[in-house]
């Protein structure tokens, strides 16, 4: 049976995109190149007109169409893969793809706009699991308007307004994430260290991993910590250092936080600032995160 085509005035009535705005998306981005009857007037299929919707989704939520373009080849393949069963009970249209939010997220930083990025991020979290949540779309907006920071693509105020509301959005995760476990974690930033992004991460995955947690956050100075492991006893315990001061700070810190520690008790130290002394961390017997495989030794 032949595809069913539209004349591009349904076509636009049925993606909600004005006819002008079809002809200059396909002229300037090829977003589209419509097959053509012998009288010479464009046609669309079905899939072309999922396709407008899709980009029209991307533009309401700000990405400017010359971004959203650039995810043709992946938005083309989503429609071309068959969907999954549907279950019962439940809605099975197609939504928004994590390359698509992260992009939304990045075009509201852009125009400063902090509840647009609140409310693509609560869509993330309506519409995804906890974990995939995080891993897909808070995990890759962070590390990516980082990178745009330290580029000087986006302002010291755009990276905040972002990062403030994904700490938020981890800070409700965790917030609905298990607590029980036999293993039980302490989690902590060096004791100068204001970036808690990554702990409050590994917190999240720690729960869902079965572990209970105590989480102590920012700039927790070495009696501090030592008093809380004295109490808590602990099976294993985190550390994240994000800002590098230097391998003189560095090793002075964590020789300060590992005598503070029962000598057998297994401690882990994660960041940038660790990952740049992995000779330090070695040296005074500490175990670096490095992999994503390390979650499952950190959690066994």
């Amino acid at each position: 049976m032949a595809e069913r085509t539209y004349r591009i005035h349904i076509a636009a009535e049925l993606s909600g995109v004005r006819v002008e705005l079809i002809r200059a998306w396909e002229r300037r981005y090829g977003v589209l190149v419509p097959e053509r009857t012998p009288a010479g007037y464009r046609v669309y299929t079905d899939r072309d007109v999922a396709l407008l919707k899709r980009l029209k989704a991307l533009t309401d939520e700000g990405v400017a169409i010359s971004e959203a373009a650039k995810l043709l080849p992946q938005l083309r393949a989503e429609l071309e893969a068959p969907p999954p069963p549907a279950r019962e009970g439940t809605d099975d249209r197609p939504g928004p793809q994590p390359d698509a939010w992260r992009a939304a997220v990045m075009a509201a930083a852009e125009a400063y706009d902090q509840p647009r990025v609140a409310r693509i991020l609560d869509e993330v979290l309506a519409a995804l699991p906890p974990l995939k949540a995080f891993e897909d779309v808070l995990v890759p907006v962070q590390r990516e308007v980082g990178e745009r920071w330290h580029a000087g693509a986006l302002s010291v105020a755009q990276e905040h307004l972002v990062t403030q509301v994904v700490r938020e959005r981890l800070v409700s995760l965790l917030h609905g994430a298990p607590r029980g476990g036999r293993r039980h974690a302490v989690l902590a930033c060096f004791p100068e260290e204001e970036h808690e992004i990554g702990l409050l991460g590994a917190a999240l995955r720690l729960r869902h991993a079965g572990l209970r947690v105590t989480l102590l956050g920012q700039r927790v100075p070495a009696e501090g910590l030592g008093e809380t492991v004295a109490r808590a006893k602990p099976d294993v315990v985190g550390l994240s250092a994000v800002m590098n001061r230097g391998a003189t700070v560095f090793e002075d810190v964590l020789t300060r936080l590992r005598d503070a520690l029962p000598k057998d008790l297994p401690v882990w130290v994660g960041g940038p600032a660790a990952q740049a002394h992995a000779d330090i961390c070695e040296r005074l017997g500490v175990k670096l995160f490095l992999h994503e495989d390390d979650w499952t030794r950190l959690a066994g």
